[in-house]
C-alpha cells in the first residue's frame, strides 16, 4: 500500500500523463482541487479531452452558472469553461480523458 499527500502533487493532479503521479497512464487524469473563497482560474478549453469535474463541497460559479455539492459539469472538446471563481470555500474532483499533455487552452483572463 503506498499513501501519499495531496500537496506531493501539481496542483493536486495524482493520475495522467506527467510527473507526479501515482500512476503514469495516458489514459486519463484525476485530480482532486482545493479552493479557497475568491480564487479564480483562467477560462480554458480543450481541442481532444473531455474533462468532467464533480463538486465534492463548495460552491462555485462557473460560465455564470451558480454551482454547489453534488453537481457534476462535463466540458467536451471545444466547449469553453470561460470563467470560474471559488464562492465559498470548496473541493472539486476532475477527471480528463485522454492524458494530452499540452491540451489545454487560455480562452479568457480573470
Amino acid at each position: 500500500m503506498m499513501i501519499k499527500k495531496i500537496n506531493e502533487f501539481t496542483r493536486g493532479w495524482i493520475v495522467g500523463d506527467f510527473d507526479p503521479s501515482i500512476i503514469k497512464t495516458k489514459d486519463f487524469e484525476f485530480a482532486v482541487q482545493y479552493y479557497s473563497r475568491g480564487d479564480k482560474e483562467q477560462g480554458h478549453t480543450h481541442k481532444i479531452s473531455d474533462e468532467i469535474s464533480v463538486i465534492v463541497y463548495g460552491h462555485f460559479r462557473i460560465n455564470d452558472n451558480a454551482l454547489s455539492s453534488g453537481e457534476v459539469i462535463w466540458l467536451k472538446p471545444g466547449e469553453e469553461m470561460t470563467s470560474f471563481e471559488c464562492l465559498e470555500e470548496g473541493a472539486i474532483a476532475v477527471i480528463k480523458r485522454p492524458s494530452v499533455i499540452g491540451d489545454k487552452y487560455a480562452t479568457s483572463v480573470q
